[in-house]
């Protein structure tokens, strides 16, 4: 087992390790106010970890509820949101109660947005269970659900109490959705870390599955430590993310997942650096033997033009200019302010 405690506006432990669902009732007792909480988890998890987290709850003292959503993307919606709202109401929720969410990435957003937002703020645990989630969106405190215009562009940052990665819960995992969260972990590698990013191009990351997810969250927590609220250092965990996003709200939220869109996204991202000078010849080849090992995608069958259109309203714009996350050299990322229509060409030409 290990445990790295996130020191932001609100410190909590990161416990990673086999078999820490289980003894969830030695971990979550100490960190919540009242002993009322809700598992806000999807119709794919629910019946594999809900019932026996539940039950192991109850038998702690806890009066447990449970509110169980349809899986996937299009779930983190406003429909879903407000559905969750009304069921927090109905059961008398109030601010000294809690959310558990337990899923990956989309329940931790959606759980998380609930909790920043219900009775303007309540206490909630992170127990992800796909290795996207323990690896990236459980820690660091964004949370948030997608509008038409794009992904995640309504949220707020809620930092959870705790966060249990309990290792095992990654054995149920559908190849798909393990490869979706080694799109993040070569990020890590890419931003932060050449050792990681070579052990992960190595090929067999499964012999070093807890040391990856280890070192990955240890990054993001001194990322989010020195930057919590996204003005400076934090902006490069969003390396091929505003290319991913675009992929992503290009396909409607029906195509690549997020991991797989973001791998796509940074080699994107990198190649057009490349042809335009920017960063050397060898990134993009380097990044794109890490992706093929790893069966993460490199490229998508959108044009340019559309990639472009669907990437200008993300996030990391501001007025007419746009701070684009550049690996110059792999283990270093620099954030690079240019204007809309340099990234255009950037984008879109060569």
């Amino acid at each position: 087992m290990n445990k790295i405690t996130v020191k932001a506006s609100q410190s909590y432990d990161v416990i990673i390790g086999s078999g820490i669902l289980q003894d969830a009732d030695r971990y979550i007792p100490d960190v919540l106010k009242s002993r009322r909480t809700v598992i806000v988890s999807d119709d794919n998890v629910y019946p594999l970890y809900g019932e026996k987290l539940k039950n192991t709850l109850t038998a702690a003292g806890f009066e447990v509820y449970e509110f169980v959503f349809p899986h996937g993307e299009q779930s983190k919606s406003h429909e879903t949101l407000l559905n969750l709202y009304g069921f927090l109401a109905a059961s008398n929720i109030t601010r000294s109660d809690s959310i558990i969410a337990l899923g990956g990435g989309v329940t931790g957003d959606l759980a998380g947005f609930a909790a920043a937002s219900f009775l303007r703020g309540i206490d909630y645990v992170q127990i992800p269970t796909s290795l996207l989630a323990q690896i990236d969106s459980s820690v660091g405190g964004k949370t948030a659900v997608d509008i038409p215009a794009g992904k995640n562009l309504v949220g707020a940052f809620k930092q959870p109490r705790l966060v249990l990665a309990d290792t095992d819960t990654l054995s149920t995992l559908p190849e798909a959705f393990f490869d979706d969260g080694m799109g993040e972990a070569v990020k890590y590698g890419m931003i932060w870390s050449e050792k990681l990013f070579e052990l992960i191009a190595a090929g067999n990351i499964k012999e070093h599955l807890e040391e990856m997810i280890v070192e990955c969250v240890d990054i993001k927590r001194e990322v989010v430590e020195t930057d919590e609220f996204d003005k400076g250092l934090r902006m490069i965990l969003n390396f091929g993310h505003t290319l991913g996003h675009s992929i992503e709200k290009t396909q409607n939220f029906c195509g690549l997942s997020h991991g797989k869109a973001v791998a796509a996204g940074m080699y994107l991202i990198t190649r057009a650096a490349e042809k335009h000078g920017i960063i050397a010849d060898n990134i993009s080849d380097r990044l794109k033997a890490c992706l093929d090992v790893n069966r993460l995608p490199s490229s998508v069958d959108i044009t340019p033009e559309t990639l472009f259109a669907n990437s200008v309203n993300d996030k990391k714009r501001f007025s007419d200019d746009i701070n684009i996350i550049i690996c110059k050299t792999i283990g270093k990322a620099d954030i690079v302010k240019m204007p809309v229509s340099e990234y255009r060409k950037l984008i879109t030409e060569g």
